[in-house]
Order: structure tokens, then sequence, then C-alpha cells
């Protein structure tokens, strides 16, 4: 019996360790399997989810970077537009999508540094349920109004205002409109009536047909009106004033004190995607930006494109929601 116990025990030895020669190359393979599929991406489309309107300035601009990202890369980057509810819709939709890179966000403020100060239930965190990619730049806004209005400049609208209180409308399409003009009365002493829109380009229509007296625009949505004499520009909504209109005063400039008010944009996806793919996204973005051409182009939309890290980008948005928040509870708004 001795004979054969010696061969059963080298025979289940040998079998042990065969056992985790297989387990590690079965890891190996899964290993190089995963790396393979990230040198890969992308190898399908990629959505890139936009919370505002087509037409709005979030929606041009975010075409440009898609068209550019989209030759990068050699997969279509194909626009979705998901507009409502200060943005929270699409913040929803991808913080809910899988985090492999085929679901992307161009958002601003609104989506992550206002709408959870200005709305009572956000269903998503704006830090932890996304993953920061890239900066993408600024949109300046500007405050506009009817040329047909008996007050053209700043001071005028709110000499106006005050003479008229209760009865001047401001209308907003996102939360930076929200908030600029809460801002505005407050700091003028003005009562206001808020008009809410799903978007600017509504907003900007009803304007236009003066079904509301003021508001304050993204450049890229409002400029064509104003250069085609539809609507008047009184300032930007910045404390300095801008390249893209050095002849329009600042706010501050214009008479009110302390205002600056910008808007930024930038790139997400949902939380838990690989470093890898944020890398590779970063660096395309940063292309964009850096590319002469499309920066000249974006310009004339009146976007300050720049970009930067991931992990900046991350600082900021962290950054900018506490900003927001105090803005926000400064203009006396309620959560609704």
């Amino acid at each position: 019996m001795s004979l054969f116990s010696r061969p059963q025990s080298s025979t289940h030895m040998f079998g042990r360790v065969s056992g985790k020669r297989l387990l590690g190359y079965s890891l190996l393979g899964l290993a190089l399997s995963a790396t393979s599929a990230l040198a890969a991406y992308p190898e399908k489309p990629i959505s890139l989810i936009v919370p505002f309107p087509a037409g709005s300035g979030t929606d041009a601009v975010g075409r440009i970077f898609a068209e550019s990202i989209s030759k990068q890369l050699g997969q279509p980057v194909i626009v979705e537009n998901k507009p409502g509810a200060n943005a929270t819709i699409a913040a929803n939709y991808v913080a809910k999508a899988k985090p492999d890179g085929y679901t992307l966000f161009v958002t601003t403020n609104t989506s992550h540094s206002a709408a959870p100060w200005l709305m009572k239930n956000v269903a998503y965190d704006p830090v932890k349920d996304f993953t920061p990619i890239a900066r993408g730049g600024n949109l300046p806004f500007l405050l506009v109004t009817n040329p047909n209005k008996p007050y053209k400049t700043l001071a005028e609208l709110i000499a106006f205002a005050k003479a008229n209180p209760g009865k001047v409308t401001y209308a907003s399409g996102n939360s930076t409109g929200i908030v600029a003009g809460a801002t505005l009365g407050v700091a003028a002493g003005l009562d206001l009536l808020h008009v809410p829109y799903k978007g600017t380009p509504q907003a900007l229509t009803d304007l236009i047909g003066e079904q509301v007296d003021f508001m304050f625009t993204d450049f890229t949505s409002g400029m064509p009106f104003v250069t085609s004499n539809r609507l008047r520009a009184m300032a930007v909504s910045t404390a300095k004033r801008s390249t893209l209109v050095p002849d329009l005063p600042s706010m501050e400039e214009a008479g009110v004190e302390h205002f600056d008010i910008n808007s930024w944009n930038g790139y997400f996806g949902p939380a838990g995607m690989s470093p890898e793919i944020v890398k590779t996204l970063n660096t395309a973005i940063n292309n964009v930006v850096n590319d002469p051409d499309t920066k000249a182009r974006l310009a004339k939309l009146g976007f300050d494109a720049f970009s930067g890290s991931p992990e900046d980008f991350s600082k900021f948005v962290q950054e900018q929601y506490v900003l927001w928040g105090k803005l926000i509870k400064d203009a006396n708004i309620t959560p609704q």
C-alpha cells in the first residue's frame, strides 16, 4: 500500500500547483483583456448629454467640442438634449449611466453649483455621483432688454423698477439667470417678478415679444439678437468688462457694486470611470481649447475656452458649490 501512497500524494500536489497556475493564467488573461479594452476605447459612438435645449449657449459650444473630440477619437460623439428642471433631469440621467466612457455630460454651474441650493430635492450628489473630466471654459452673461422699453441703461432700468414696484419682470432660462436677476433685485433694492423658462431660447423669444422686461442671458444665445437690434445689451454680469464686448460696461461700472456672476462650463462622466478613459477624454478636450482655429470659432460664440487637469476641475467644482450656495442665500432665494 505504501508504494501507491507516495505517487497519490505526489499527484495531488501536482494538481494543486497546476490549479494555481491556471488561476494565475486566468487572472493574467482578464487583466490583459481589460487593458486591451481600455486601449481600444472608444469602440462605439459616445453620447454627450446637454442639459439645455438646442440653440442654447451650452448646446452650441458642446457641438463644437463634440465635433473635434469625434475627429480625435475616431468615433461619433452624438449630442443629446435633455432639458428641464434646472439641468437636473440630464444630471440624474448621467449619474445613473454606466461609467464606461460612452455617456458624457457637458454642463454648467446650473446642475453642479446652483441646482442643489435652488431645489429642495435633488436626486444626485454633484460631487460624489460624477467623474470630473475637464473644464471647458466660461460663458459670459449679458443683461439685455427690449429696445422698445423706456430704459436704455442699467441706471434707468433700476429707476423704472423702483417707480413700478412688483411690475417689472425678468426672465431666466437657467440658474445663472435666476441668481443674477435675484442678486440685482437685492443689490439695488428692487421688487422684481421672476418668470422662469425651461431654456434660454424660449425666454429670449418672449423678451423680444415684450412678454417680459429683461433677463441675463449667455453671450452665445443673446448676442446675435443684440447685433440685429432686436435686443439691447446694458451690461455684462461680471465685475470687469469682457474682452468680447469691450464697449459694454460691467455691472459695477453701471452702478451695482460687488456684482460678479459668471457661468462655467465643464465635462463629466458618471462616478467610477476608469482613470485611463478619463485621461483619454481630458487630453481630447485640452486639444480642443489649444487649437487656435477651434478656439477662435468658440470665441465668436462668446465662449472663453480653456481647460486643465481632472484634479484641478474637481477642486474647482467643489469650490463653486460653496460659492453659489452663498450667492443664492445672499440673494434671498427660497429653495423650491
